[in-house]
């Protein structure tokens, strides 16, 4: 009898069991992130530790003040996931966005000196090479360029790092073909175009913002950034050029 009960125990789920990406994905797709970063660390595997990582990066990007802590946090995450598999696209993506959130907490100084610029541009070039169609690498790429042009001007940012504003535009574009119905990354496309220059990219910035909002959100995330979509779309409308750009300024994470 204690034989059969021991057999019916070993049969039964166990609570320890690792969670599947899929189940892991879903705990971030409704907002749990706190769970979905344990089951992520959990799994050891590269796909549950990067859905870690993007979970560290929600909370903060939705957070009422950038947390440099966190974005250390999901760096580290990230770096597990590639660790766990270079060749993983996601894990690098979200290695380059941490740094790159961090970057505007700590300046582009201590950015510079830590390296995070090229550590970040390597990321992406590694995930575009492995994954040529993921849109969020793309899309991360051409806010890479933008990014690095802002801060340093078109001549030093090709000098230094390669960095061109019409590779910004054209990366931005591929991603939009590869995704047209996806929140985020028409979002973050209008985000990055609004923190460089908003006069400039107006027409862009209102189709990106448009695009974002006519998407259907997949998930708590998606449909959070609609309301900033939304919201940013109605500023612009409109003309209230200060206000916007001291809303451009918070979402894309510099703190005030």
């Amino acid at each position: 009898m204690r034989f059969a009960f021991l057999v019916l125990l070993l049969a039964l789920p166990s609570a320890a069991q690792a969670a599947t990406t899929e189940e892991i994905f879903a705990l971030y797709a409704r907002g749990d992130y706190e769970q979905a970063v344990r089951q992520g660390e959990a799994s050891h595997t590269a796909p549950g530790l990067a859905i870690a990582a993007r979970a560290v990066l929600a909370q903060d990007v939705l957070g009422e003040a950038p947390c440099l802590s966190c974005l250390e946090r999901a760096e580290a995450l990230a770096r597990q996931a590639v660790a766990a598999d270079p060749h993983f696209a996601l894990g690098q993506v979200w290695l380059a966005v941490a740094l790159g959130y961090e970057a505007r907490i700590i300046g582009s100084v201590k950015a510079r000196l830590k390296n995070s610029p090229a550590q970040s541009r390597a990321a992406l070039d590694a995930a575009i090479a492995d994954d040529p169609r993921n849109a969020f690498a793309v899309s991360a790429l051409g806010g890479w360029h933008i990014e690095i042009v802002r801060g340093g001007g078109a001549f030093l940012a090709r000098l230094a790092y390669g960095a061109r504003e019409g590779d910004a535009l054209a990366l931005f574009d591929r991603a939009a073909r590869l995704a047209p119905g996806n929140v985020a990354v028409r979002y973050q496309i209008a985000l990055s175009l609004a923190g460089f220059n908003a006069d400039k990219y107006r027409a862009r910035i209102v189709t990106e913002l448009k695009a974002s909002l006519a998407a259907t959100p997949e998930t708590a995330y998606e449909k959070k950034i609609q309301g900033r979509a939304a919201e940013l779309l109605g500023l612009m409308n409109q003309d209230t050029h200060e206000t916007f750009d001291l809303r451009v300024r918070k979402y894309q994470g510099f703190p005030d």
